[in-house]
């Protein structure tokens, strides 16, 4: 998934920066203290299941885990991603430093589309519905972002057309392998944390919920 230097259109680049950092600002201000453990997590599973790559003309095939980075951080997995496609570019020359807002936007908006498309009806589901849904959350963040893979060749001229369609094809099993790998993560996760699985929704009502309990007990310790 990681379309290498050289390969995009200035007017590309410029598009997919602007993108990517409206994304990372938005995802670092819906960042909740709770979530940064698992945001870190996320950021190094994912920097480490795209690390074995197949080259596939200007991009390449791997797993990469971001339906699963959207279900549990929504716009979040915008910053945990951004870190591990920098850390890959820098350190072991995966993508590129001028591609990144292209490769940010083209992982992470894919992701929080499937973290939003199926975090609710996880988060009411039993563990084994919370998978199904999960798998279908971490295949479909597949085909989105090949999607705007070919998308993002395509708008770089005509001479791209076949490797973008190539890039559709080339990533069918790996839909397949993330939807089976994300369904046993999410069935993992609503046995052990399941909060982690709870929709913005809730969460903000669940905080709420904790902040008005904790005025309710200084206040009786104040009168009392």
């Amino acid at each position: 998934m990681h379309i290498v230097d050289g390969a995009l259109a200035p007017e590309v680049l410029i598009g997919g920066g602007i993108l990517a950092v409206s994304g990372l600002a938005l995802g670092l201000r819906k960042l909740p203290i709770d979530k940064i453990p698992a945001t870190g997590v996320l950021s190094a599973t994912f920097f480490v299941a795209s690390l074995i790559h197949v080259p596939v003309g200007p991009s390449s095939v791997h797993l990469i885990m971001s339906g699963l980075a959207g279900i549990v951080l929504g716009w979040t997995a915008f910053p945990a991603l951004f870190v591990g496609l920098l850390l890959q570019a820098v350190f072991f020359g995966f993508g590129g430093l001028t591609v990144l807002g292209v490769n940010t936007v083209n992982i992470a908006f894919p992701a929080v589309v499937a973290g939003l498309m199926f975090r609710a009806v996880i988060a009411r589901s039993n563990p084994v519905g919370a998978a199904i849904w999960g798998g279908f959350a971490g295949a479909l963040s597949i085909a989105l972002t090949t999607i705007f893979v070919a998308i993002s060749l395509g708008l770089s001229g005509e001479g791209f057309v076949p490797a973008a369609k190539l890039v559709f094809f080339a990533h069918i099993p790996i839909m397949a392998i993330e939807g089976f790998v994300s369904a046993a993560a999410v069935y993992l996760i609503s046995k052990v944390k399941p909060a982690l699985l709870q929709s913005d929704h809730e969460e903000t009502a669940l905080r709420m919920q904790v902040a008005a309990q904790r005025t309710k007990q200084a206040r009786e310790v104040q009168n009392g």
